[in-house]
């Protein structure tokens, strides 16, 4: 299977989760989504990863976006595994979380190979280290970022709230932002607009190099 790329369409599915049966692009609905996998439940990295996002879900539902986490294993260990997860994190796990026990849907997002064979069972974190990614799909159902992370490197998911404004942004008008950019800081016009529109669009806009002009970000 070939691997996947930031604007192709997201694989739909159909799976069990803790909160039922979903199909993932009727979940989305006009959304945008961010699926983020983990290896196994009960370990250690993503109990706080999970637990982070627990807490982050109502930042993610301001900006119009749903959270759903994957693990290989069955959907009746991550409703005991969200009972750690708020110990340890303080937040309840409000979002739903698939139990892909027949690895359908790792091997779909190109987390586990076509030719991964047998099911969850028996399986340990090192079997399923590279089920360690994080997805932004747009409302278009289109890919827009992917991440992978190695297993023993927990994940920030502050950094994906940015690219979630970047996006949302770049997606309304016609700038680009630089690197580190937050929220309210100045941005990048993009290429595709000229200086006339520029003056127009983007008035006292400022020109650090001819092809790099910068100004405050839209409202």
């Amino acid at each position: 299977m070939s691997s996947l790329r930031i604007n192709d369409v997201a694989p739909d599915f159909t799976a069990e989760t803790t909160q039922g049966t979903i199909n993932f692009h009727d979940w989305i609905g006009d959304s945008w989504a961010v699926l983020f996998s983990h290896p196994k439940d009960f370990t250690p990295v993503c109990t706080t990863e999970l637990g982070t996002m627990a807490g982050l879900e109502p930042q993610f539902a301001a900006r119009g976006a749903k959270i759903i986490g994957l693990s290989v294993d069955p959907v009746e260990n991550h409703a005991k595994w969200a009972i750690d997860i708020e110990d340890v994190g303080g937040h309840k796990v409000n979002y739903p979380m698939i139990g892909d026990t027949d690895l359908k849907i790792s091997k779909l997002y190109n987390m586990l190979p076509a030719e991964e064979t047998g099911t969850s069972e028996g399986r340990t974190p090192a079997h399923n280290q590279a089920v360690r990614t994080v997805f932004i799909i747009g409302p278009d159902k289109k890919i827009k970022l992917q991440l992978m992370y190695p297993m023993t490197t927990g994940r920030n998911f502050d950094e994906i709230l940015r690219v979630l404004d970047s996006m949302q942004l770049t997606a309304k008008h016609k700038v680009a932002t630089p690197a580190n950019w937050k929220q309210g800081g100045d941005v990048i016009i993009t290429g595709a607009v000229s200086n006339e529109e520029a003056d127009k669009t983007f008035p006292g806009y400022k020109t650090v190099k001819p092809y790099l002009r910068t100004t405050p970000q839209p409202k």
